[in-house]
């Protein structure tokens, strides 16, 4: 209340030096609110019904990245008096066609009109995926004057559907636009799978580039399920299937907020993303099956290549080692390995049980590792890497080291490789255009002055000095393209 009393004369004094006019408008605060929007449809007869409700709270800067119909937050009753109102605007301005009525929605289901959208909006697939209409069809019938066939009593929930936007942005440089070519492009496959659905809607394919001058969304990946769990452990799985290489892109991140225990809840807010990744995204950490996962993927894969390695320098002279130590971050499991390259059995031996991999699909070179782990289905993103592997299964990345146990004990004691400084370097932190360079060789620049404006993906970001110094160098201009983590300018 002090800070009103205070900041109200305040403003006040504000408005009226700016615009000679000193009312100001005071909307309601919502606390935690949620976006919920209403799909609308009408046709050139004056009728119009709602398609039910898109929650889309989680965003990141005012921009949508995962989608769902219906919302847990919405009861039947809610879920009618936002339906109405959103019908009675599109009636009241003689709407035809589909359209999206946005609302801000409280954590109490108290709800505000936001705006309209007189368009088709990038989460339309989610409403298809629970009423079985296709949107597009609808609205071509509605520009051709065709009467609706159907009223509201007609239309039904079905189960439940997410949507993933994928973006060509790197999650682990604060989200910060990512470009480049689609050196692979493999998303999973689509249609029916084991108690959910598969779509994906996307206008790309392997070998395109995705440039600075367009939005950065790769494909929308959407899945379908009875259950609001089932759609989300559906996108889970569609998600591990996702492959992508040339460019840094959002898969991890998504695939963490599947997992993530709030998200699972439905306790949804716009303020989802800063709440529960207040420091950027880094990853997570391998949870006791991720970590079982990982142990048998570099175990397998270690297999396969000491095993090609023998029969090409050998003749396959003697029997393949069978006794590994297996390091993942500070864990070291000791296993045996059995098998060939199709099912291989990895026994923990300091740990009792058995991983028994089977249905392997996979061979070196291969950038994706699919397989069955004592039943379960997994993928994995598994590469070759300069000591061991690196593996990532959903959002848990690591290197992998499968040693003898002799190299496991000298390989401990090697000491920890020092980070390259570059204290004295301004580093491009993503691919981009320069717009302006705004320091000179031989100039004094102070912490917080700005360097130089790149432009990615139609948004300028200012380069600022994170430190004083005098400039030594500087190596781009305005016009430039940089890759990320080029040298922009030196320190002194």
């Amino acid at each position: 209340r002090k800070d009103v009393e205070e900041g109200f004369p305040a403003v006040r004094a504000e408005a009226k030096a700016s615009f000679g006019d000193d009312r100001i408008f005071i909307e309601k605060f919502i606390e935690s609110p949620r976006h919920i929007e209403i799909q609308v449809l009408g046709d050139k007869h004056g009728n119009v019904v709602h398609l039910f409700e898109r929650e889309c709270s989680i965003q990141r800067r005012n921009q949508k990245v995962i989608e769902e119909a219906p919302s847990p937050l919405l009861d039947e009753a809610t879920r009618n008096a936002m339906g109405a109102q959103a019908v009675a605007l599109a009636k009241a301005v003689n709407y035809d066609s589909a359209g999206t009525v946005e609302f801000v929605a409280g954590q109490d289901k108290s709800f505000y009109f936001l705006e309209m959208n007189t368009r088709l909006q990038v989460e339309h697939p989610v409403t298809e995926l629970i009423t079985g209409l296709d949107l597009v069809e609808q609205m071509i019938r509605s520009a051709y004057g065709e009467k609706m066939a159907f009223g509201q009593a007609d239309l039904k929930i079905n189960g439940w559907a997410i949507e993933s936007r994928i973006y060509a942005e790197d999650p682990y440089r604060k989200f910060l636009p990512s470009i480049g070519r689609l050196v692979r492009y493999d998303p999973p496959a689509e249609g029916e799978k084991e108690g959910y659905k598969v779509r994906n809607d996307a206008g790309v394919r392997e070998g395109d580039e995705i440039s600075m001058f367009y939005d950065p969304m790769i494909s929308k990946l959407c899945t379908w399920a009875p259950t609001r769990l089932a759609a989300i452990d559906g996108m889970g799985r569609a998600l591990e299937d996702f492959h992508i290489e040339g460019l840094g892109q959002n898969i991890p991140f998504l695939a963490a907020v599947m997992d993530e225990e709030r998200f699972r809840s439905g306790k949804l807010a716009t303020s989802y993303i800063k709440d529960e990744f207040p420091e950027g995204f880094n990853g997570t950490t391998p949870t006791a099956l991720q970590l079982d996962i990982l142990t048998a993927v570099g175990a397998a894969m270690q297999r396969v290549y000491a095993t090609r390695a023998r029969s090409y320098e050998s003749g396959l002279i003697g029997e393949a080692r069978d006794a590994w130590v297996v390091a993942i971050g500070d864990v070291r499991r000791q296993v045996k390995v059995a098998g060939e390259e199709g099912a291989v059995a990895v026994e923990l031996l300091d740990e009792g049980p058995t991983l028994f991999l089977t249905d392997i699909d996979w061979r070196p070179g291969k950038p994706v590792f699919k397989a069955v782990l004592n039943g379960v289905a997994f993928t994995v993103q598994a590469a070759p890497a300069a000591e061991g592997f690196t593996i990532r299964h959903r959002a848990a990345k690591t290197r992998v080291l499968v040693l003898t146990p002799r190299s496991a004990e000298l390989h401990d004691k090697l000491p920890e490789k020092q980070a390259a400084d570059t204290s004295k370097l301004v580093l491009s932190p993503m691919p981009g255009l320069v717009v302006s360079m705004d320091v000179t060789a031989g100039q004094q620049v102070r912490e917080g002055e700005v360097v130089c404006v790149l432009e990615a993906m139609k948004m300028q970001n200012i380069i600022r000095a994170e430190r004083d110094g005098v400039v030594k160098a500087v190596n781009a201009k305005g016009g430039d393209p940089v890759a990320a983590d080029e040298i922009l300018v030196e320190f002194a």
